[in-house]
């Protein structure tokens, strides 16, 4: 790989990682139109991933910091108790996140661990990633449309702790766990569930960036277990660029799309995945 390539390859990774036009889909139709293949060089490309989960814990270095502060201080007051014939968690704001971050994790665990194959099997074929893109161009239409403010919503706004309960948190894990798909994308996916499921703008912009932390750095240390990167084929130089470009640019692109979530602008990401996925049925 030479050093320009490593670069590319970077900035693809740093920026379809967060905004929601999807990474792996990207990754199938760089393949195809360059045909640079990283996928053979497990190295290169736990570097890169490693990166934009670096990024993502600048961008959110605050609230990471106060979520880790304010578990380990409340960690002694968590108890349930029964009133009513109910039984309530209670325990701090930031528990309380975190457990809900938990909830979210569960559809990929399961995916994960018991459907492996069969999503690699999808991995390949670029009609798979146009069909997946023209899924994430209508949910992101759909929930921009109908998270906009004055317009009524599908299903109540969430008045919930922290901005989110955890049935929503379970739903949105759930997009998560079908954005395995290449060229359905993640943050597009989550996002665009949680809006549709009621959670503000604000929150969903939060906790859509950090719900992906763990998946990432537990498939990254099942890969660094699994793998051999005695055989990588590329160089120093290569890898410390594609490291470089992929941190910076999802810093960029992190920074991006937490404030078009805000300011409900998904709408343009939708039509770019439209045109994509005709050009692939065009021309692949």
């Amino acid at each position: 790989m030479e050093w320009f390539e490593a670069i590319l390859l970077g900035l693809v990774q740093g920026l379809t990682e967060f905004l929601p036009v999807s990474s792996s889909g990207h990754l199938e139709i760089g393949k195809v139109l360059l045909g640079v293949e990283t996928t053979d060089d497990l190295l290169f490309t736990t570097m890169v991933h490693a990166a934009t989960v670096l990024s993502t814990i600048v961008v959110f270095r605050a609230e990471i910091w106060g979520l880790i502060k304010g578990f380990f201080c409340g960690i002694r007051d968590i108890r349930i108790v029964k009133t009513d014939g109910k039984r309530t968690l209670l325990c701090n704001d930031q528990t309380d996140y975190l457990f809900k971050i938990a909830v979210s994790m569960i559809p990929i665990l399961i995916v994960g661990l018991f459907f492996k194959d069969q999503v690699e099997s999808l991995f390949g074929s670029i009609h798979v990633v146009g069909y997946a893109l023209v899924m994430t161009a209508l949910l992101l239409f759909f929930s921009d449309y109908a998270s906009r403010p004055g317009r009524k919503s599908v299903f109540p706004v969430s008045e919930s702790r922290n901005g989110i309960s955890y049935l929503q948190a379970f739903a949105v894990g759930l997009g998560q766990a079908f954005a395995v798909i290449p060229g359905l994308s993640r943050s597009g996916t989550t996002i665009s569930t949680g809006l549709i499921c009621g959670v503000r703008r604000e929150a969903m912009a939060q906790f859509s960036f950090l719900m992906v932390l763990v998946p990432i750095l537990g498939e990254t240390f099942l890969e660094i277990v699994g793998g051999e990167f005695g055989a990588s084929s590329v160089g120093v130089l290569p890898l410390a660029l594609g490291f470089v470009s992929a941190f910076l640019s999802g810093l960029f692109a992190c920074r991006v799309m937490v404030t078009l979530v805000k300011k409900a602008k998904l709408s343009w990401f939708a039509l770019y995945c439209l045109v994509a996925a005709v050009c692939i049925f065009i021309f692949a």
